[in-house]
């Protein structure tokens, strides 16, 4: 079940950083409608960090082993 939070977190800090590239800026507005908006903006280098983690949790996620705790294939082919 680690593995696959593993897998989740890094694919979700990936995409994170993919959509941090594309959008500059956001404009957050109050739910109940009665205060300011706010110009939300990252850091540059947020996007970088975020797929660069999100990158390595996914290779961790590949290099980990199966549920038989072997990371090497098996005599049928299978992990």
């Amino acid at each position: 079940m680690w593995k696959s939070f593993c897998l989740a977190g890094g694919i979700f800090a990936f995409v994170m950083g993919i959509e941090l590239l594309i959008v500059d800026s956001a404009v957050v507005l109050p739910l109940l409608g009665d205060g300011q908006p706010r110009l939300v903006t990252a850091p540059e280098w947020v996007p970088w960090t975020l797929i660069s983690v999100g990158a390595m949790a996914i290779l961790q996620f590949v290099s980990l082993p199966g549920r038989g705790g072997s990371s090497t294939p098996q005599g049928n082919g299978r992990w």
